[in-house]
């Protein structure tokens, strides 16, 4: 019974101490400064439809100096005729081309990117993704001023049908949850690559990505990880600054996309591998211990009034943060996909020994 207590009372402590941070954030309005130019990174590896679609959305951004640098990653489709169309009608637009993938992953492309950008701010988003708004670029420079060299947007995917698409969905509310209170309290771990802005010399600074060069991902987690401290990172969650993306439409795929991401967890700072193992050990044992003592020791009043009470203030938390973060429907979905993060917790701890993996 101990060790069910435990793990509940972390449980907790993780929501009520450290989440509620995200749950009661209120976003102030974008600074009223002068704006400063920007670079616009997106790598594009045979993402032709996905460039006819979103780059419009890119380029018509409301914001007065600004490119959008496209790097083709040795694409096989017509992305590259397409970008070009594009860039006969569009100044702002540039295009960096690869004719040979050197590497796994976007890092090769993105490096070539950054190293041509002309801008010192940088504005990272990917060909699939399509900002909710033409204020975006706004809203994420804005917070770029005095200490602040980082903002950790958010990138929420598009509501479809079915229980896939809500579980992916609810799992990227629960990152967002974890790696925005974590920098809300002086500890930022990571950010997402969709939606994500710094100032170009911490590239340069950080020797770009050659410390994580052998792994597939990490071009925003790990690098993230690396430069990002207490006093140079912001959490921006303004709706206007918000990328959508489509989720993976196979549970396959979806699998083989959280295992590349999840195999950086163990290049992590010790600090962060503690604190996140120690969240995760907790979740898992909350339920797992529950069980045995419902199974082995018909203790079912004490599991169930220690369930309750969690599953209540976990509810809580997530029916103000899905709120915020614009996707109420899924606190509907809390009881379900949070016992359900046991098998996830299962089937995804493989990928954290993974060292190589096929970036698509």
């Amino acid at each position: 019974m101990g060790l069910f207590l435990a793990a509940t009372f972390v449980q907790l402590l993780y929501w009520l101490g450290l989440f509620s941070r995200l749950a009661l954030y209120r976003q102030p309005p974008p600074p009223k400064v002068p704006p400063e130019p920007v670079s616009i990174i997106i790598c594009a590896h045979n993402e032709a439809e996905n460039l006819r679609q979103n780059l419009p959305l890119f380029l018509a951004q409301d914001y007065p100096d600004f490119e959008v640098l496209v790097v083709n990653d040795a694409s096989t489709d017509n992305s590259l005729e397409i970008l070009l169309e594009f860039k006969r009608k569009n100044p702002n637009l540039r295009v960096a081309n690869l004719t040979t993938k050197v590497s796994r992953g976007k890092k090769a492309a993105l490096s070539k990117g950054i190293k041509a950008a002309k801008h010192s701010i940088l504005l990272l988003s990917d060909a699939d993704c399509r900002p909710v708004s033409s204020k975006w670029l706004e809203h994420m420079q804005a917070f770029i001023r005095d200490r602040v060299e980082i903002g950790l947007g958010y990138s929420p995917y598009i509501r479809e049908k079915g229980i896939l698409n809500a579980a992916i969905r609810f799992e990227t509310v629960y990152s967002a949850v974890q790696y925005s209170s974590f920098a809300f309290v002086g500890m930022p771990y990571m950010g997402v690559g969709r939606n994500l802005i710094y100032r170009k010399h911490l590239y340069r600074e950080a020797g770009g990505f050659d410390d994580h060069m052998d792994v597939t991902s990490g071009d925003d987690d790990l690098f993230i990880n690396a430069v990002a401290t207490p006093y140079n990172t912001r959490v921006i969650l303004s709706p206007e600054a918000f990328v959508f993306s489509r989720a993976k439409s196979s549970w396959r795929g979806y699998y083989r996309q959280k295992s590349r991401h999840l195999s950086t967890g163990t290049r992590y700072r010790p600090v962060h591998q503690l604190l996140l193992g120690a969240l995760s050990a907790s979740h898992f044992g909350h339920y797992v211990f529950g069980l045995a003592l419902i199974l082995f020791h018909n203790l079912e009043t004490i599991v169930f009034i220690n369930y309750l009470v969690r599953i209540v203030v976990v509810t809580a938390m997530y029916g103000l943060i899905t709120r915020k973060l614009r996707d109420p429907s899924l606190v509907f979905w809390v009881p379900l996909f949070d016992a359900l993060f046991i098998l996830y917790y299962l089937i995804f701890a493989p990928a954290l020994f993974k060292k190589k993996e096929p970036w698509t």
